[in-house]
């Protein structure tokens, strides 16, 4: 696996001012892939004053100029496709197909969205006797997760450059080698030395010293909730911007009219898919108390059609989680009906589709987000009922709502803290804004909505 020993920082490839290294690893088979330098505070400070460097400049820069580099970003990915799929698929476990359909695919689309929106986007308005002038928040520190890598990078990275940001990234340990691959396609694009920047290295040191450093003005994370409040405390302090994708624990609610086994099939699907390593899978799945032992049977069945078709989660630390997790239902008295904490292969970090039935909303597992191929089936006694479990946790990022009528299902939609909900198993749309109510999150991704994040205003009075 092909891999880069140095940091792009300025328009560069460079040597790391740290000997530490990453060890990347196949959590298939176990098997160290790659190895990546692990930058360090120095290495964070020089990409920021590159980034900081380049900065008036590319603010200045005509918006369709932008544009024409976000194209040629997309398609330098476009070219990268198959390659993208390989990588993700060997450093996060993904099966080939899914890293081709989703992991290379959908940060594509989302690349060529900004495009167009970089040319058509009015960063100018007339308000009374006002110009209003929406401006690049300037230096962005990007902290990006492992579970969609390609995604979650071009989901922050392609808005920041269509605001004539400029970009310190600071991507996931456990899958740096995307990111390699997306700085390769940066400078193939042409987009000027200093405006985007990569430093591989581990959170609590490289991603910390990025959220503090005083020349960054926005820092965009997706992560887990508890790094999410250090990250905006430490933000906080200094008072400057953040965006927060966080943590999430979505319900996805059948009422009593809707198709029950299209419901659940595709309920088990989404949470199935990535291997449970989803923000917004819909993990608590509720059913109304007289369809409730048929939708459990439903979900077993369904669950045992993927044994062999999702891949492992991505470290071993992650299996013991969600092992942990698993280990914790049994204890708080939910019934396992598929799956359990056991490993269907010898080698890799294997998680069979885990399904538990009788859970109630107190417990740990319908409360706190696994990350990992676990669905807890919760049984409502009426429309209330069920809205008050819906509502019942701490995360408000996703949902969905199934109902024979649509009018239904958006009734009860419209009454869910949740950031988005797919109304009879809608399609994700990459143009929608993306994040979440409550713990979920600040501020949103995707769309005219995620470039705003990236933009500040100032008046003009005449």
């Amino acid at each position: 696996m092909k891999a880069h020993d140095g940091l792009y920082i300025d328009g560069a490839w460079r040597p790391a001012g740290t000997t530490d290294v990453i060890e990347v690893v196949n959590p298939a088979d176990e098997q160290l892939i790659a190895r990546v330098p692990a930058g360090g505070p120095l290495d964070v400070d020089t990409a920021v004053r590159a980034a900081r460097a380049a900065l008036p400049a590319w603010a200045a820069t005509p918006p369709a100029e932008r544009a024409a580099r976000l194209t040629a970003l997309r398609d330098a990915l476009v070219a990268r496709k198959d390659e993208i799929a390989e990588t993700v698929t060997a450093e996060l476990g993904s099966p080939l197909q899914f890293s081709q359909a989703v992991h290379a695919a959908v940060p594509i689309a989302v690349a060529g969205s900004y495009a167009e929106l970089a040319a058509t986007h009015s960063f100018e308005e007339k308000v009374g006797n006002s110009t209003v002038l929406h401006e690049p928040v300037g230096v962005v520190g990007a902290i990006t997760p492992w579970n969609y890598p390609l995604h979650q990078i071009v989901a922050k990275v392609a808005p920041a450059l269509a605001a004539g940001c400029t970009v310190v990234l600071k991507p996931a340990e456990d899958t740096p080698l995307t990111a390699q691959l997306f700085a390769e396609a940066v400078d193939e694009a042409g987009v000027p030395a200093g405006v985007f920047n990569l430093v591989t290295g581990l959170g609590p040191v490289a991603g910390q010293a990025l959220a503090e450093h005083p020349d960054v003005d926005l820092v965009s994370f997706t992560g887990s909730t508890a790094v999410g409040r250090r990250i905006g405390a430490v933000a906080g302090a200094a008072v400057k911007k953040v965006a927060l994708e966080l943590g999430g624990k979505s319900a996805n609610v059948i009422l009593p009219s809707a198709d029950l086994a299209k419901a659940v099939n595709v309920g088990v699907a989404n949470v199935m898919s990535n291997s449970g390593q989803t923000c917004s899978a819909w993990t608590r799945m509720l059913v109304h108390r007289d369809q409730y032992d048929e939708a459990v049977g439903l979900a077993r069945t369904a669950a045992a059609k993927y044994g062999d078709r999702i891949g492992p989660v991505v470290s071993a630390k992650q299996r013991a989680r969600v092992r942990g997790y698993i280990e914790q239902g049994l204890a708080e008295g939910a019934r396992l009906v598929a799956g359990g904490p056991g490993s269907p292969h010898e080698k890799g970090y294997f998680i069979p589709p885990t399904v538990f039935a009788d859970v109630t909303p107190e417990m740990t597992i319908a409360q706190e987000e696994i990350f990992g191929p676990v669905l807890s089936v919760l049984r409502y006694e009426d429309e209330e009922d069920a809205l008050r479990i819906a509502n019942g946790t701490v995360y408000g990022l996703a949902g969905a709502v199934w109902a024979g009528e649509e009018a239904e299902a958006v009734a009860f939609a419209r009454r869910m803290d949740t950031g988005q909900v797919d109304i009879n198993g809608g399609r994700f749309n990459p143009l929608a804004p993306f994040g979440g109510y409550k713990q979920s999150g600040v501020g949103r991704e995707l769309g005219a909505h995620g470039l705003t994040e990236y933009l500040q205003t100032k008046s003009l009075q005449f």
